[in-house]
């Protein structure tokens, strides 16, 4: 039997949650689907530049997890993208984490803004 999933921790839900390419029809399309949490963790790592560890700490999940969601994450975004499908994010196993940006153990929420030169 396999153990249970644990619960994992994310910021907050997406705001948009569906996405596809422009002038095709719904009925057209195939679909992938994103976990929320897999959602998260492209934000902490890609948008946010989080190291592996500081994310899954922050997710309330092994490094080796969150290497494996984020790879799962990854592939469905390429596909999504390169084949033409569209992607929904919904579903998972998940809380939201209720404290404030400047209580949790890792840099702030939002991408800091690029420098004006």
């Amino acid at each position: 039997m396999p153990r249970p999933y644990k619960c994992r921790r994310i910021s907050e839900i997406p705001k948009v949650a569906y996405y596809k390419p422009a002038g095709i029809p719904l009925s057209m399309l195939e679909e992938n689907q994103l976990s929320t949490e897999e959602a998260e963790a492209l934000r902490l790592k890609d948008l946010l530049g989080l190291e592996q560890a500081q994310a899954a700490l922050q997710m309330n999940i092994s490094r080796p997890t969150f290497q494996r969601m984020l790879y799962s994450a990854r592939y469905k975004v390429a596909d999504a993208l390169l084949n033409g499908k569209a992607l929904r994010i919904e579903g998972g196993v998940f809380e939201i984490d209720a404290r404030p940006c400047c209580q949790r153990q890792t840099p702030p929420c939002q991408p800091d803004p690029p420098e004006q030169t």
